[in-house]
């Protein structure tokens, strides 16, 4: 057994990483045996991936294998075989293509997952170089990496990478690669250069590559980078015509980004930044997204920068490579058997990886919406465990083409919300099956159908009962563009509506929300719902995350749980200081804005714009509820769908209780003063008879807020962006609107001058309202 104390500053990583003291507890026989498994694994991946254009396990578990094996190796070298993977780079060369030997290796690179594990590589390199160094930093693309040979400045060969030493010649299918030259462009080529890179998919010619698939008839890929490997790596021998053009519709769209310099006998530079101005002047495509930092501190600021802005760029990335850029120290650093010293991969938390798709099971939303979500084996993307997606309806899960069973591939669209990109269909071994839609609703039994002909959703038509759709519309009752009650959110509102116990759930609708007493909230224990999904939440031991949200052990000695404190339900338990304030803030809540009271209702198409127009011009909702559709769709901001969607609500007897019982609870649903249909209209106001449209993030505005400003002087606040407009502010995030903006000149502010607008009008601007764009 190796002595944990033998473990010291000799014994890391090439990356600079400590290892785990727990491996000094493996006997010989112990590290051989998993030295072997691990060997297994990761060839069997590599070859899957470079064979096969399969991706069997994702970045970050390839990663972790590759990391232990080579901890494994540094402790008990012994058990290192030639073939470990550890000493070589990618996999074989496969048999559809010819061998080309490279001329000077192709190495790959060793890889950090933190700002620490950065500065200790860096500081190993300054401790080596014996001084400071730069850095260069550029995007790490996820494609194919690729060697380009030209000779007096003519393309002669192009190869995979392969084992690194030998790789395959894909020459014929390169010439049809957009943006790789043929003959370099200049003069004074060397006689022999090797040029490196990365071949891809930018997102949206990977998006087009998928459309055109589709009206082929032919299955989706995954992934821009298996695409880009499955593309390149092409026979078009024996193929006919359509296949041909299949074959020439996926090269098309390829890109490279070259990156670096193989063989090349005496280059006339000294850095690898100018290697890069070199490049560029041969007529080679060079990356835009590259910087020279003259520390590593400043090589962590552009890490951290592009790590949350990745989505901006056109390619998919996952994660920044930094180089010494002093080309004298990378022979004076040197390299492994498998990776250089002078250069690094910072890897982000991985944004796709590949899991087990166990089941597809259906839920149902507030609006009675049937959507099928994929129930997946724990897998960890973008630095969250991910175990449920929605698959939208059941024409996307045939679309996507997965059955259950699958090894599937999931991705966080924009960092946030889980989302199935398709399967793995070489890893199939004919146990998976096909999704099939229920035809009744998994809550209540109801029969689904579509709201209307032609709708390809399905809807469970028990609108009333269903408690799926009642947890949902008390949810959305306490949401922040309803009322806005804080605590009454997912946890409370499935307590409330669906607990475990008691059997009878405090509420049956959205009506009682207002009656809601301190012993209707005790006791209750529930299981937690996803937001999104509505499916119960689980545990990282897969249990049902379950609770008791209203009540708190008592504490000898709290003040707070006296016997006269808060109620006492049961004995030793009291209400928390979460429920008590949950009643506090329904009470407070009876007295919100009018518009935050219609859109609470939940009624289709009345969103927090429309709910502002009809609180302003009918001031009550009794007044709205009286109206006639011709007189509600007069009122501008509302229209006709919105108008007959109201009359519709209103023509409901249990819709009309819920107006009823939180008059009867004392809820405002009027607003204070106002006389009636067409009184409420603002005069005088500095923004009287202008149209504003606010959009992004406006700093001292919450977007109801902003939009409650422009209405409180006298403006009209709009959803979007037209020719009457005059103002547009725009905050970061402002998207689209404000290129509409800027297309029709409309006048854009900022935060600082929407406030002015606002409180002082446009004269305190200096400016007068847009004119009338013809």
């Amino acid at each position: 057994m190796t002595d944990s104390a033998a473990i010291d500053d000799n014994l890391e990583t090439t990356a600079g990483r400590p290892l785990d003291p727990a491996l000094a507890d493996l006997t010989l026989e112990q590290a051989r045996t998993e030295a072997q498994t691990l060997t297994e694994q990761i060839l069997g991946a590599r070859d899957a991936y470079y064979g096969q254009d399969a991706e069997i396990v994702d970045d970050a578990t390839y990663d972790a294998w590759m990391h232990r094996l080579e901890a494994i190796e540094r402790l008990h070298p012994e058990v290192q075989g030639q073939d470990s993977p550890t000493l070589t780079v990618g996999a074989a060369s496969g048999t559809l293509f010819a061998p080309v030997e490279h001329a000077e290796r192709m190495l790959s690179l060793d890889n950090v997952f933190s700002d620490e594990e950065l500065l200790a590589w860096a500081a190993r390199v300054e401790r080596d170089a014996g001084r400071s160094v730069h850095y260069l930093c550029e995007l790490k693309i996820d494609g194919l990496a690729l060697s380009l040979r030209y000779e007096h400045g003519r393309l002669t060969s192009a190869a995979t990478r392969g084992d690194g030493r030998v790789g395959e010649d894909v020459t014929d299918n390169v010439r049809q690669v957009r943006g790789i030259p043929l003959a370099l462009a200049g003069e004074g080529h060397p006689a022999l250069v090797e040029v490196r890179g990365e071949v891809f998919f930018n997102v949206a010619d990977f998006e087009s590559l998928n459309e055109y698939q589709e009206s082929m008839g032919d299955r989706l890929f995954a992934n821009p980078r298996n695409a880009a490997s499955g593309s390149l790596r092409q026979k078009t021998e024996g193929k006919n015509e359509k296949q041909l053009d299949a074959v020439h519709q996926r090269l098309s769209r390829l890109r490279m980004t070259v990156h670096g310099i193989g063989a090349w006998p005496d280059p006339p530079v000294t850095t690898q930044s100018e290697i890069y101005a070199l490049l560029e002047s041969w007529g080679l495509p060079t990356s835009e997204y590259f910087r020279v930092a003259d520390s590593a501190e400043s090589a962590d600021e552009f890490i951290r920068h592009y790590g949350e802005h990745r989505h901006d760029v056109e390619h998919e990335i996952d994660g920044v490579v930094v180089k010494v850029d002093e080309l004298a120290l990378h022979d004076e650093l040197g390299a492994t058997s498998r990776a250089p010293r002078w250069a690094i991969a910072y890897k982000y938390p991985p944004e796709q990886v590949n899991t087990k798709l166990l089941d597809i099971v259906v839920s149902v939303g507030r609006t009675g919406r049937a959507t099928p979500f994929a129930v997946m084996e724990p897998a960890r993307v973008a630095g969250s465990v991910v175990r449920q997606a929605t698959l939208h309806n059941q024409d996307v899960v045939k679309a996507k083409g997965v059955l259950i069973g699958d090894t599937i591939v999931i991705r966080k669209a924009g960092d946030v919300i889980p989302e199935v990109l398709g399967p793995v269909v070489e890893l199939r071994d004919g146990t998976e099956r096909a999704f099939v839609m229920p035809s009744e609703c998994p809550e209540c039994g109801s029969t689904l159908a579509p709201a209307k002909p032609g709708d390809i959703d399905l809807r469970c038509p028990n609108a009333r009962s269903c408690p799926a759709q009642v947890r949902g519309r008390v949810e959305h009752v306490g949401s922040r563009g309803a009322l806005d009650i804080e605590g009454l959110g997912e946890v409370s509102a499935a307590a409330l509506t669906q607990p475990v116990r008691p059997e009878t759930p405090p509420l049956a609708s959205e009506a009682g929300v207002f009656d809601l007493r301190p012993q209707d909230l005790f006791p209750i224990d529930v299981v937690v719902r996803d937001a999104e999904t509505g499916l119960p939440r689980l545990l990282d031991d897969g249990t049902p995350d379950t609770r008791s949200p209203f009540r708190r052990q008592r504490k000898k000695g709290d003040p707070e749980f006296d016997a006269d404190g808060p109620f006492d339900g049961d004995a030793g338990h009291v209400l928390s200081v979460a429920a008590t304030a949950l009643l506090g803030n329904i009470e407070r809540a009876k007295t919100k804005d009018l518009w935050r009271f219609l859109v609470a209702l939940n009624i289709r198409h009345v969103g927090p714009v429309a709910a502002r127009a009809l609180a302003q011009w009918f001031g009550s909702v009794a007044a709205i509820r009286a109206a006639t559709r011709d007189e509600l769709a007069a009122v501008e901001g509302v229209g006709g769908i919105i108008a007959d969607s109201l009359v519709d609500w209103f023509d409901v007897d249990w819709h009309r209780e819920i107006v009823d019982r939180w008059t009867a609870a004392g809820a405002q649903l009027a607003t204070p003063g106002h006389e009636g249909p067409g009184a409420s209209i603002i005069e005088g106001g500095v923004l009287e008879g202008l149209t504003v449209v606010a959009t992004g993030s406006l700093e001292g505005y919450s977007r109801e807020g902003a939009q409650e400003a422009i209405i409180n002087a006298g403006g009209k606040a709009a959803s979007s962006v037209s020719k009457k407009t005059d103002f547009v502010a725009a905050g970061p995030g402002a998207g689209s609107k404000l290129a509409k903006a800027e297309e029709l000149g409309i006048r854009i502010l900022d935060a600082a001058q929407f406030h002015v607008l606002v409180t002082e009008g446009p004269a305190a601007l200096g400016v007068a309202p847009a004119a009338p764009v013809e």
